[in-house]
This record gives structure tokens, sequence and C-alpha cells, in this order.
């Protein structure tokens, strides 16, 4: 059949927690990621696929909703995807599955969380006769800790630094340069971005970043841990969205969608998903780490691109050439969407190539998606 493509999209810039998204619902967020992705190819989808992790008193399919919101028909059926930060790429991974069995033409994919607008949540069911009752914080309990190993992500990523052998040391560099290299970028970023009113760039990037500044900060998850809040990606609020469609029917199409692959792990740990799911997917096709020109590798934290770039054996100055979620923001489901735009947006502007999009998800999940840009 022709090639799956992405015909165009966009994100809107990445807020930080309590920033300057905090009065913009998820679903509003998500609603104008849509709307500039359909504004940007002139395509109307006959399907949506949009991931939120961070669902609690969105309504009903929210992905949806934010679709409908964003100016798609009505009569436009929908699902709302949820495997954790994974979600927008696994929507990319639908979308050109349905393509490839004719159950779609086009299809809208995205991802968008507002970390900051997630609701504390209260159980009185069955009711409460007597006494306080706990909140919940819906954005730890449902984005930021495993409900399989019943355990915090931070934490157990602390314990993987110590495993694998990395580093404080090691993590801050990665940080510093995650900043310098978004700050350095911000212009290219900018391409991808669809400001919403005088908000038009990332909010998280501090080009004043270095290592000595990193190397004071205390740990933030476990007394002896490596782990901090500046060497691991910001708490955010973000979405993106796109059109996946055939080659025959995009005017000037972003990327060709080349394949994907997905991987879990014997537990929940997530350093080496990234490149478990990248080896597999690059097997397939006959390709090595060596045959990808630029890789995008989600800093959920610093410990996870250095351990990929390790097991894959490639150079730091090929992967997040225009910075990471240490410092752009890792706004969950709306992540995995944006590693792949930003991607496409660099392959481009280098004159093509193969890119790899990949990322690590809670509960130890790995997914990867290979692009090519003529």
């Amino acid at each position: 059949m022709d090639p799956v493509v992405i015909a165009g999209g966009a994100r809107s810039p990445i807020g930080r927690f309590n920033g300057a998204l905090s009065k913009v619902d998820a679903v509003t967020l998500g609603a104008h990621a849509v709307r500039a992705a359909l504004e940007r190819t002139g395509m109307e989808p006959d399907y949506v696929a949009v991931g939120n992790v961070l669902q609690a008193a969105n309504g009903q399919n929210p992905g949806r909703r934010a679709a409908l919101e964003g100016g798609v028909e009505r009569t436009v059926p929908g699902i709302t995807l949820n495997d954790v930060c994974l979600a927008s790429m696994s929507a990319v991974g639908l979308a050109a599955a349905m393509l490839r069995a004719e159950e779609a033409t086009t299809v809208l994919v995205g991802g968008f969380d507002s970390m900051t607008r997630a609701p504390h949540a209260l159980r009185t069911r069955p009711p409460l006769r007597m006494g306080d009752a706990p909140m919940i914080d819906v954005m730890v309990h449902d984005g930021l800790y495993c409900s399989i190993a019943d355990a915090g992500m931070g934490a157990m990523s602390d314990a993987e630094n110590a495993r694998l052998g990395i580093s404080r040391e090691a993590q801050d560099d990665l940080a510093a340069r995650s900043h310098a290299n978004a700050a350095a970028g911000a212009e290219r970023l900018a391409e991808e971005i669809a400001p919403l009113g005088d908000f038009a760039l990332d909010e998280g990037v501090r080009p004043e970043t270095t290592v000595d500044v990193l190397a004071r900060l205390a740990p933030a998850f476990t007394r002896e841990g490596t782990i901090t809040a500046g060497n691991a990606s910001q708490v955010s609020d973000g979405a993106a969205a796109a059109i996946v469609t055939t080659k025959d029917r995009a005017t000037d199409p972003l990327a060709e969608v080349l394949g994907r692959a997905v991987v879990a792990g014997p537990d929940s740990t997530l350093h080496l998903r990234p490149a478990e799911a990248s080896n597999k997917l690059l097997a397939k096709h006959g390709l090595k780490p060596k045959d990808i020109a630029v890789w995008e590798i989600n800093e959920a934290f610093a410990g996870v691109v250095l351990a990929s770039a390790q097991a894959l054996e490639i150079d730091l100055d090929r992967i997040n050439v225009n910075g990471g979620a240490v410092a752009l923001g890792h706004p969950l489901a709306g992540s995995g969407l944006r590693l792949i735009l930003t991607l496409a947006y660099e392959l481009r502007r280098r004159g093509g190539g193969l890119g790899v999009a990949t990322l690590c998800g809670g509960g130890g999940q790995g997914e990867a998606v290979l692009i090519r840009v003529a």
C-alpha cells in the first residue's frame, strides 16, 4: 500500500507546573493542538486516537472531546489512549495500523495532559460514617506512581541508577546539556509550536543552568539517591496533535512512518526500555543504531538517556539536539508525539534522513517509532 506519513502537526508550548498554562484545562489544551494540526494540514480525519493520562474529571472519552472542541466533525468516531507516557506515540502506531488495514484513511493523533489541573480525589463509596478521609493526588497516583510495582518511579529510578552505575555527575551534565540545547534551539523548536496568545515558547528552559548549580540540589526521592529536581523531567502541561494518512493524500508530508516497536520489561524499571524497543524496531528493518541520523529519547530522568545511549552505543551529540524533557518538560500523554514532531522537523532542516523517537513508560514499558524524511 501507499506509505504511511505524518501530513503535519503542531504542539502547544509546554508550561511549567502552576505556570503559564495553569488556567487552561486539559481538554482545552488538547483542543488547541488539534485546531493547529487541522489548520496546518487542511485535512479532515475519519478517526481520532488521542492520549490522555490524567483523565479524572475530564469527562467521557476526553481525547475525542478535545478533537471535537478543536474542530473535528461530530460524526467522526474516536478513542482515548492511556498507556501512560507512551500514549500519543501509541496513537501514531494505532493510526498506521488502521491505515494499513484500510479501516481509516486519515487519522487525527495526539496527546495532552495538564498536570497542574489534575484534581485531588476523595473516596466516599462505600459511604463514610465517621472520621476524616484522605485525599488522593491524581497527578501522583495516576501519573507518577507505578501501580504494578506499588512504588514511585523516582525511587525505582534512583535504585536503577545505582544498579547501572550512573553517577550524579553524569546526570547533572546531561541536564545542563538539555537546557543549553533547548536555549540554543528555541527558534527551531518554535516551528512546531502553535502559540497560545502571547505564550509561544517552552516555559521550563533555563539557559543559565550549569553543572555547578545542579550539583547543589538535594536528592528528590531517596536520601542517598542521585535524582534531583534538576536532572529529572519537569512536571508540565502541554499537548500535541498531528494528522496521519497515506502519502497519496498528503500535499507535503512531514515524515514517513516506517514502523514501531513496543516492549515490556520483567519489572517496572524504565532505563533500558527505550533501547530495547529501539533495537527491536531497528532489527525488524535491518538497521543498526549507527544508521540513524538523529534520536529523540525522552528525558524522563537523565539516567534513562544515559543508559539508552550506552546500550545503543550512540553518542550524546545525536540525541535530543534541541533539548529534552529535563528542559522542555514532560506533559505525560503529550510527550510521545512531541518527540516525533521535534524529530521530524529537525530531520527536515537537515535535508532528510532516518530518525528514531523513543521513550519509557510507567509499568516498565518502552516504545520506539522509526521515521524517514525525504
